[in-house]
């Protein structure tokens, strides 16, 4: 092997190190560049929410705030309910400066989006991705206002894909992505974009005391409930009226009706005068199926209550003193 020498002290050169480490960091160079370019592609869609709320019978007013997003050019917003929840007061601010009086179009507790609207156009509006194609180790890069600082920027990695988590409103949210950018208050509301800048998901949450625990709606369930939101200022959703807890069905009672997933809802109260008690359903009856769909747990069954099945009549199939039977029920709408 022939190695190069330099002229002063016949020292072998060290070039095979630096060719070694030239690869390294030309990644590095284009994990930093696709960060730079995603944030100045987003960042001027992304905005500061200020809010005010009433407190001790309006006698003072709290102050807070959050992050949001332009994800329309006429001036729709989208953020986290939590952030403008209760608040009498809502204004946004764009990075360059320019603020804005908003008004809430809707807001959804049971997904933790809200839609605002300000008086503009023509603003840079982020793309909204397909969080069906995303997958686990794909790049995240989160943009936010936390403490107030305009565009904050973190970024990671999806660390796990349909995740669910409890809404404030007690109802689980689905679909939720798991991701090691950190966030921090302030954060929610802002978008969580990919490596070509199209936002995949609305951050929401962070798992305090723990590391590498951040929380995003991913932005299919966005899409959806923000056309609903802007169309009739709510997301309509169906109840059958009972309150139940997953459990595991016993194994005899799978291999009897040839049930292959052990989970199911077990019954503890039934609303009175509701859908379910007058379909006939009752307290320690099994939940296990719902028009043909199977119910393995409490997530499952609140995700079939959606707006189609508002006063459509719906098969319950559930497990009664071990026997197998079927109920027809007629949801209604949640009121909230």
């Amino acid at each position: 092997m022939e190695l190069k020498i330099d002229g002063s002290n016949g020292a072998p050169q060290e070039n095979q190190t630096a060719e070694t480490e030239a690869p390294d960091a030309a990644l590095f160079d284009a994990y930093s560049r696709t960060v730079v370019e995603v944030v100045e592609k987003v960042g001027p869609a992304v905005v500061s929410i200020e809010i005010k709320r009433s407190r001790l019978l309006g006698l003072w007013d709290q102050e807070g705030g959050g992050s949001g997003f332009a994800f329309t050019p006429d001036g729709f917003i989208l953020t986290n309910n939590h952030v403008v929840e209760e608040a009498h007061d809502i204004a946004v601010r764009f990075s360059d400066g320019r603020r804005f009086k908003a008004d809430l179009i809707g807001n959804d507790p049971d997904t933790d989006l809200a839609v605002l609207r300000i008086d503009a156009s023509d603003l840079t509006a982020a793309t909204l991705g397909d969080s069906h194609h995303l997958r686990p180790g794909q790049l995240a890069v989160a943009i936010g206002n936390p403490y107030g600082f305009q565009h904050s920027v973190t970024a990671g990695v999806i660390s796990a894909l349909g995740r669910s988590l409890r809404a404030g409103s007690g109802r689980l949210m689905e679909d939720i992505i798991q991701t090691d950018a950190a966030l921090n208050p302030g954060n929610s509301g802002g978008p969580l974009v990919d490596s070509r800048g199209r936002v995949i998901g609305v951050n929401t949450a962070m798992i305090f005391l723990a590391q590498g625990l951040s929380f995003a709606v991913a932005v299919n369930t966005a899409r959806y409930v923000a056309g609903k939101l802007i169309k009739d200022g709510r997301v309509r959703r169906s109840f059958i009226g009972v309150i139940g807890q997953d459990i595991e069905l016993p194994a005899r009672v799978r291999h009897r009706h040839d049930i292959e997933e052990a989970g199911g809802v077990l019954v503890l109260e039934v609303t009175g005068g509701g859908p379910a008690e007058r379909a006939g359903l009752k307290k320690g009856d099994v939940i296990v199926g719902l028009e043909g769909q199977r119910i393995t747990g409490t997530g499952d069954l609140l995700r079939q209550m959606n707006e189609e099945r508002i006063g459509t009549v719906t098969s319950l199939l559930i497990i009664r003193d071990e026997d197998k039977r079927y109920l027809s029920v007629f949801p209604e709408e949640k009121k909230d």
